[in-house]
């Protein structure tokens, strides 16, 4: 846990907390900030937008400095608002930026709910965000993502539903079918690094496969908003598409990290070399619930 502030909640209105998100959201990007009317009239809370902030949440804590991603500060800084104002983070951290001392403020509030595990993980799931919104009153949540349960399979490996669907999906795009080597939730793999320690990772098996089947196997991954990349013997492997689910709120850290480099335009391993994908299999940045909205 962060340093905290020598004012807490308990001594300031909710106006006065309202005004705070006002001043640290800034008013910019695509999140709706609380607004303060004048003397008499209703105050509203913010809408803060929960793919945003889980974007940010994966992408940021490995980036140099403090920049925002996508459009998220706004969203950012009001969930850091809601943490600063239950004693969880220092007013100071409250910049947009969700990184690693954001993580372990937001993982510090899920423990005070009993949560623990991938529960705690700093990454924040649709019922501590919601709560945490409401118990401050400066926010309310749109677009939750939620990734059902843990124990569904595909092809007989243990993934969450979300990514269930996700495969699903990316396997209607192609002719051949997509077949799961390792799922997800699996620990005690050191080839694995601990990605596959929690949700939303799985790799697959290329072996029947041509050279362009294995691309554009990676190029449906992506489309419904995996990080997914061909692994190959020149990096160490044997062939086989690695594949997580970008948003995944049960995520290892490990696995965490690879969406970022994803997000850049590196290849996820250690090295933090540039992603080897050919131009015409790597597509745009997106998630599951973005694809789905653009049917």
């Amino acid at each position: 846990m962060t340093s905290q502030p020598s004012e807490t909640p308990d001594t300031h209105s909710r106006r006065w907390l309202l005004r705070r998100a006002v001043m640290a959201a800034g008013g910019i990007g695509a999140a709706t900030v609380p607004a303060v009317f004048m003397a008499g009239t209703a105050e509203a809370a913010a809408t803060v937008d929960m793919e945003l902030v889980l974007v940010a949440a994966m992408v940021d804590p490995p980036k140099s400095g403090t920049g925002t991603t996508l459009t998220a500060g706004p969203h950012v800084k009001v969930v850091e608002q809601a943490l600063d104002a239950k004693n969880f983070l220092a007013a100071s951290s409250v910049d947009g930026h969700y990184g690693t001392t954001t993580v372990s403020a937001y993982s510090a509030w899920q423990k005070s709910l009993g949560y623990t595990g991938l529960d705690a993980n700093g990454i924040p799931g649709p019922t501590s965000l919601t709560r945490l919104g409401s118990e401050t009153g400066l926010y309310t949540v749109t677009r939750q993502i939620n990734v059902g349960s843990s124990t569904d399979s595909y092809g007989g490996r243990r993934v969450n539903t979300r990514t269930k669907n996700m495969l699903a999906a990316a396997d209607a795009k192609l002719s051949w079918s997509i077949v799961l080597s390792q799922g997800s939730y699996t620990t005690g793999n050191p080839d694995s690094a601990g990605t596959h320690d929690g949700g939303g990772v799985v790799d697959i098996g290329v072996s029947s496969m041509s050279t362009t089947q294995r691309w554009q196997t990676v190029k449906a991954l992506r489309d419904v908003g995996f990080a997914a990349w061909l692994r190959t013997p020149e990096q160490g492997f044997t062939y086989h598409i690695h594949a997580n689910a970008v948003g995944d709120t049960d995520m290892s850290s490990p696995a965490q990290r690879q969406v970022h480099d994803y997000f850049y335009g590196k290849n996820g391993l250690a090295s933090h070399a540039a992603d080897n994908t050919p131009a015409a299999y790597q597509g745009s940045f997106t998630w599951w619930e973005q694809y789905k909205r653009s049917l």
